[in-house]
């Protein structure tokens, strides 16, 4: 009994750290588990000035609002049935398509960006703060996989997460910028306004959009 007690906590905890799919392949297969897809959406989301806010508040209490902050952004990623993938530091990074490809990757990400920007209104109102969130989104292909032998991770590479890593920390605060790509994917459904070519480190200059939010039907 306590053997089967033992083995079903550790389940719960591996799936808190891996996605389902992901958890059942690790258990069974001895491999480097790693996956193409053709096409999804990244999400990285910053919260603006925190280098300076942390000076200010005892560190306690930072990590306190980090987590409040990051539980509500854990709550959307799960009604918008998007994947976390991690939070560094005071960023988070999300994805939407995989491990279960989906049509609509584009569309939830949008959906997701704009829900976090309401929850971080809401939650400054409730507590009289004033956190910001910086949002980038792109969308191409990844590569996904799990790494490391002790403390591993679920984890994407590739273009599309370097440049939705861009689109946030070239953004605005405030705002959540876009690429072309994720343009193409959203334009339809979404208020977009061009922001124009912007130099991105590493990859020149590239047309970006503010994702402004939803056309009203």
């Amino acid at each position: 009994k306590e053997l089967e007690l033992a083995q079903e906590k550790s389940e719960r905890l591996l799936l808190n750290i891996l996605p389902e799919m992901i958890a059942e392949k690790l258990k069974h297969q001895h491999t480097t588990i790693a996956d193409s897809f053709h096409e999804v959406s990244v999400l990285f989301a910053d919260i603006v000035g925190f280098t300076e806010i942390s000076s200010s508040i005892p560190p306690q209490r930072l990590v306190e609002l980090l987590n409040e902050i990051f539980t509500i952004f854990d709550k959307l990623a799960e009604d918008h049935q998007i994947e976390k993938i991690k939070t560094i530091g005071d960023a988070y990074m999300a994805v939407a398509g995989l491990p279960i490809p989906r049509s609509d990757h584009a569309q939830a990400i949008a959906y997701m960006a704009l829900d976090m920007q309401k929850a971080i209104n809401k939650f400054n109102q409730e507590r009289n703060l004033s956190f910001c969130i910086r949002i980038g989104i792109s969308t191409g292909p990844v590569v996904a996989g799990v790494i490391g032998l002790k403390k591993f991770a679920y984890d994407l590479w590739g273009d599309t997460v370097n440049t939705a890593s861009r689109m946030e920390s070239h953004g605005l605060a405030g705002c959540i910028q876009v690429c072309e790509a994720s343009h193409q994917c959203l334009k339809d459904k979404f208020i977009l306004e061009k922001r124009g070519l912007i130099k991105i480190k590493g990859k020149g200059e590239m047309m970006t959009y503010l994702l402004k939010g939803v056309i009203a039907n």
